[in-house]
C-alpha cells in the first residue's frame, strides 16, 4: 500500500550566534517593519491635535520670534547683512531637527518596551524609525522659510545644491547622539530627564539666535569645537550664502563628531542591545 509523501518543508535552522552574523542582513529584511513604526510614530504625533501639523511651525517660529527680539532687538547683534528673521529661522531649522532626531530616538526604547519584551528583531530599527516625526517636521516648517527668504528678496544659489548633504548631516548628528542615550535609557532612567536640559542649554552655546560672527575671534576656535556650529552655519552658507561663519575647522569638528560618535555609538548598542529585553 503506497503512502503519499509530502513535499520537502522548508527547514528552519536555529544556531548559536545567527543573529550576531547576520544582523545587518535582518536590518534589511525588517525594513516593512522600520516603514510601519515610522509611519506610527507620524500618525500618533498629529492624531487628534486641533490644527495637525502647524505645530511643527508655531513652535520654530515662536522661538524665533522670541531670539529675533531678544538678539535683533534689544542686544542689536549683527547679522551679516542678512534679515534677522531669516538668519535665526535658518538656524533653527537645522536646531530643530537635530534636537528632535536626538530627543525622539533616546527615548525610543523604553516607550516601546512592549515590543521589545515580546519579539526578536534588530533593534535598531526603533531608534531608526523615531527618526521620521523630526524629518516630516522639518519638511512641513521648510516652505516657511522658502516663502520668508522670498519675501526678503534672498536670491537663490549654486550653494542650495549642498542643501541635502548638510540635512543629512543634522539627522545623522540626532541619531549619533540619540542611540547612545537611547541605550543608556534603558539602564539608567535619569537620561530622559536630562535630555531636555542639554538640548536647553545647547540652544544657546550654539549659533541659533546670532551669527558666529558675534563670538570674539580669542574665543572663535574653542566655540567651532562645538559641532552644531559648523552644521548650522552650513545652512546659511548653502541658503543665505554666508560664508563668514562656515570655516574648515568647524565643518570638520561637525563632520568627525558625527563619524566617530555614529561608530563609536553602533557599537555600543550592539554590545547592550542583547540586555534590552531583561532590563527594559
Amino acid at each position: 500500500m503506497s503512502r503519499d509523501v509530502p513535499p520537502a518543508a522548508e527547514k528552519t535552522v536555529i544556531e548559536a550566534g545567527h543573529a550576531e552574523r547576520h544582523y545587518w542582513r535582518d536590518l534589511w529584511r525588517y525594513r516593512e517593519l522600520l516603514y510601519l513604526l515610522a509611519w506610527r510614530d507620524v500618525t500618533v504625533r498629529y492624531k487628534q491635535t486641533v490644527i495637525g501639523t502647524a505645530w511643527a511651525v508655531i513652535r520654530p517660529v515662536t522661538t524665533m520670534l522670541i531670539l529675533v527680539l531678544v538678539f535683533g532687538k534689544v542686544a542689536r547683534l549683527p547679522s551679516g547683512g542678512v534679515p534677522y528673521p531669516i538668519l535665526v529661522l535658518t538656524g533653527m531649522l537645522a536646531w530643530q531637527l537635530f534636537a528632535a532626531g536626538l530627543s525622539s530616538t533616546s527615548d525610543s526604547l523604553v516607550g516601546s518596551a512592549g515590543l521589545i519584551s515580546k519579539v526578536y528583531f534588530p533593534r535598531l530599527i526603533i531608534p531608526l524609525s523615531a527618526l521620521a516625526v523630526g524629518i516630516v517636521d522639518f519638511l512641513v516648517t521648510l516652505p516657511l522659510l522658502v516663502a520668508l527668504m522670498l519675501w526678503y528678496g534672498v536670491e537663490p544659489t549654486w550653494r542650495m545644491a549642498v542643501f541635502p548633504a548638510f540635512v543629512l548631516l543634522t539627522v545623522l548628528a540626532g541619531l549619533s547622539l540619540g542611540i547612545w542615550l537611547s541605550a543608556l535609557a534603558v539602564r539608567y532612567r535619569d537620561v530622559r530627564v536630562l535630555i531636555p536640559f542639554m538640548l536647553q542649554f545647547g540652544l544657546y552655546l550654539s549659533p541659533v539666535g546670532y551669527a558666529t560672527a558675534v563670538v570674539p575671534d580669542e574665543y572663535r576656535t574653542l566655540y567651532s569645537l562645538n559641532p552644531m556650529v559648523g552644521i548650522i552655519e552650513g545652512f546659511r552658507w548653502c541658503l543665505l550664502g554666508q560664508a563668514e561663519g562656515l570655516t574648515p575647522l568647524s565643518l570638520a569638528v561637525s563632520v568627525g563628531a558625527v563619524v566617530v560618535l555614529l561608530a563609536l555609538g553602533l557599537r555600543y548598542f550592539r554590545r547592550t542591545e542583547r540586555g534590552f529585553a531583561d532590563v527594559i
